[in-house]
C-alpha cells in the first residue's frame, strides 16, 4: 500500500470514528445532567387510555380498519358518528373477544333513528379488562395472596343528522374511565364526524376526529401513605401524605377515509375502502380494505392495518360474514375478523349484529 493509499485510509478510518461518536452522543443519555437527546420518536405507550385506539367490529377490522367512510352499522359509533344517520331501523352490534396476552375487549352499540328528525341518536359501551392478578411485593415476589384487577370503560352517547340527502352531520359525548387495583382516573372526550355520500354513485367520503378531550390522572388509596418529612423533630414523625401522579392526554385520532362500492351483476359486489390516518401518539399510518359480497348474504373480507406506521407490528387482516337480513324484517349478521400481530401472533374477532 503506497503512501497516498495509507493517508486515505486512515482518513476514512477517522471520519468514520467521528461520525459514529457523534451518533452515540446523540443518542445516549447525558450522565451528570440526566437529559435524554433523542428526539425521533413516534410517542406511542406514552398516552392514557389506550384501549381507545382498539378497533371495534369484526367487519371493520377485516377491512383493514378502513371504515370511517363506509360506517353503516352499529360500530359507526366507533368509527364515525355520522355515518348512523342513514340507518333505515333500530341496530345492534354486540362483541366480546379474547384481545392480546389474556385480556378481554368488549362493545355493544345500539342506534335508534328518528326519521321525522331527520336524526338518528345511539348508545355505546366498550371496554378492556384485565383479568386477575396477585398482588406481589419486594419482600413477597410470590405474592401475597390479595388478588388486583384492572379495567378500562368508555360509554358514549352519539347524535347524527342528515343536513341534505348526501351529507351528514354526527357527533358523540363519552366518559372515559381506568381502574388498576384501587387507583382510578376519568376523563371527557367527544368524537366529531362528517359523511358525504358523493354524487358518483357507490363513491363516499369519511372523516372523523376521535377522543377529543381533557387528560387523565390516576388517584387512589394505594398511593397514599405516611412518612417523617424531619427526623429531627419529634413532635410530628407521622404524616399521611398522597402521591401526586402524572396527568397524560387520551389518543387523539384524525381520520379520513373514501370508500367505491360497485355492483357486479348476478356475481355480486366489491366494496374497496382507504384510511388516512393521522394519530396523536403514534406516526401517520393508511388502512386499506376489501370487501365482496355474494347474493348480499355471504361476504370475504382482506385488508392491511397501520401501513407506512414507524415499528408497527400489526397489518395483516382477513375475515368474512354472513347477513341474513331483509327488508321489513328482523335480521342478524354474523362476522369474523383474523388480524396478524406478529410478535403477539394473532387476535380473533367475532361480532354479531342485529337489525329490527
Amino acid at each position: 500500500m503506497n503512501a497516498g493509499s495509507m493517508k486515505m485510509y486512515f482518513c476514512t478510518l477517522i471520519a468514520g470514528l467521528l461520525l459514529a461518536c457523534t451518533t452515540l452522543a446523540w443518542t445516549q443519555t447525558d450522565k451528570e445532567g440526566g437529559v435524554e437527546f433523542v428526539a425521533d420518536v413516534s410517542g406511542v405507550g406514552t398516552g392514557a387510555a389506550a384501549f381507545l385506539e382498539i378497533g371495534v367490529g369484526a367487519r371493520a377490522m377485516a377491512m383493514g380498519g378502513a371504515y370511517t367512510s363506509i360506517a353503516n352499522d352499529a360500530t359507526a359509533l366507533y368509527w364515525n358518528p355520522a355515518g348512523i344517520a342513514w340507518m333505515n331501523g333500530v341496530q345492534c352490534e354486540l362483541a366480546h373477544n379474547e384481545w392480546l396476552i389474556d385480556t378481554y375487549h368488549d362493545f355493544a352499540g345500539v342506534v335508534i333513528p328518528v326519521p321525522s328528525l331527520r336524526s338518528t341518536f345511539g348508545v355505546s359501551y366498550s371496554s378492556l379488562d384485565y383479568g386477575d392478578e396477585p398482588v406481589r411485593t419486594v419482600d413477597r415476589p410470590e405474592g401475597t395472596g390479595e388478588m388486583f384487577s384492572g379495567r378500562d370503560i368508555s360509554v358514549a352517547l352519539s347524535y347524527a343528522i342528515a343536513f341534505t340527502d348526501r351529507f351528514s352531520f354526527g357527533v358523540s359525548g363519552k366518559y372515559v374511565a381506568q381502574r388498576i387495583w384501587s387507583e382510578t382516573g376519568s376523563a371527557m372526550a367527544v368524537d366529531v364526524g362528517i359523511f358525504y355520500n358523493t354524487v358518483v354513485k357507490g363513491l363516499r367520503l369519511g372523516a372523523a376526529v376521535n377522543n377529543f378531550g381533557n387528560k387523565i390522572e390516576m388517584r387512589g388509596r394505594h398511593i397514599r401513605t405516611i412518612v417523617d418529612p424531619d427526623e429531627s423533630v419529634e413532635n410530628y414523625d407521622r404524616v399521611p401524605v398522597n402521591y401526586k401522579t402524572g396527568e397524560y392526554s387520551l389518543p387523539l385520532l384524525f381520520r379520513v377515509g373514501i370508500s367505491y362500492e360497485r355492483t357486479l351483476g348476478s356475481l355480486g359486489k366489491i366494496l374497496a375502502a382507504m384510511d388516512v390516518c393521522h394519530p396523536s401518539f403514534a406516526t401517520e399510518s393508511i388502512c386499506l380494505g376489501m370487501e365482496y359480497g355474494f347474493a348480499n348474504m355471504f361476504y370475504l373480507r382482506g385488508g392491511f392495518e397501520n401501513l407506512f406506521e414507524r415499528d408497527h407490528i400489526n397489518g395483516l387482516t382477513c375475515g368474512g360474514g354472513i347477513d341474513l337480513y331483509r327488508r321489513g324484517r328482523m335480521g342478524i349478521r354474523i362476522d369474523y375478523c383474523w388480524a396478524d400481530w406478529g410478535v403477539l401472533e394473532n387476535a380473533q374477532r367475532f361480532s354479531l349484529g342485529l337489525v329490527f
